[in-house]
């Protein structure tokens, strides 16, 4: 069944780290409608993988669920290693696990601080690193796309562990682009904007969210299935062309939100 934009993942499997909920999920479902075969990587939402495998395979696609701790490397090579033992092969990646607390950094709790480092960057690193091999050692390419952050680039306060990661995630994607480009494996960022998942409510109400959304450009969050569009747009056969390229969807948040609607901005 082809996806939204007509996409075509028919006979191509794929593995998305952290697909039990939010953006991952979509992810997973969408890949799942646009005949592929997914293995839905999830750490500590069983029950909520479980639903993501069979909307997939509701949708006349094959999945698996695989539980694994990307921060964990030995965890995330079994994985790979359990994608293929089940589909015969992997074309495609996604690296969406994150984790992430929000204190000033000065006085943050350090086991939290590198627990976000760890599932953030270390993950898609891991990720990156078992999918290559096994991609390499394949010998018809693929593609991986790493779900990154406007946190990459703007300094959000009390994020820091956060904003690290997701600015290293950055340069070891466009890196791997260069040193893969010989295999014929593409690697491509997604940068989403404020997006409306489970993950949001960690750090703010229902109210908080709808009020926050409303003085985006665009007048509101995002949603998982957007994102997950566009990940498979970066992520489809046909683009075979884009590799290092950086996908910005975010309602126009990193713009200067402070000239909007006729706001003088800021003083110097």
């Amino acid at each position: 069944m082809a996806g939204m934009m007509g996409h075509d993942f028919k006979g191509l499997v794929a593995v998305v780290t952290g697909a039990s909920l939010g953006i991952g999920r979509a992810t997973a479902v969408a890949l799942g409608r646009a005949g592929a075969d997914v293995v839905v990587n999830y750490r500590s939402h069983a029950e909520a993988a479980d639903e993501v495998v069979q909307a997939i395979r509701d949708s006349g696609s094959r999945a698996i669920k695989v539980r694994a701790d990307v921060s964990q490397y030995d965890e995330v090579e079994a994985l790979v290693e359990q994608a293929v033992e089940a589909f015969g092969r992997l074309d495609v990646a996604v690296s969406n696990a994150a984790y992430s607390d929000r204190e000033l950094f000065h006085l943050a709790d350090l086991a939290g601080f590198r627990r976000t480092v760890d599932v953030t960057m270390w993950g898609a690193f891991h990720l990156l690193r078992a999918s290559t091999r096994q991609m390499i050692q394949q010998g018809h390419g693929g593609v991986i796309v790493f779900v990154s952050s406007p946190h990459a680039f703007v300094p959000a306060p009390r994020a820091m562990a956060y904003n690290m990661s997701k600015a290293a995630i950055e340069h070891m994607a466009k890196t791997a682009a260069i040193e893969l480009a010989e295999h014929r494996i593409r690697i491509n960022i997604i940068q989403p904007g404020w997006t409306d998942t489970p993950g949001e409510r960690k750090f703010a109400s229902e109210e908080t969210l709808q009020k926050a959304g409303a003085k985006i450009p665009l007048g509101r969050l995002g949603t998982p299935e957007e994102m997950a569009e566009c990940i498979l747009f970066l992520a489809d056969p046909r683009n075979e062309y884009m590799t290092g390229a950086t996908l910005l969807v975010d309602g126009g948040i990193s713009l200067p939100w402070w000239a909007a609607r006729g706001s003088a901005a800021p003083s110097d």
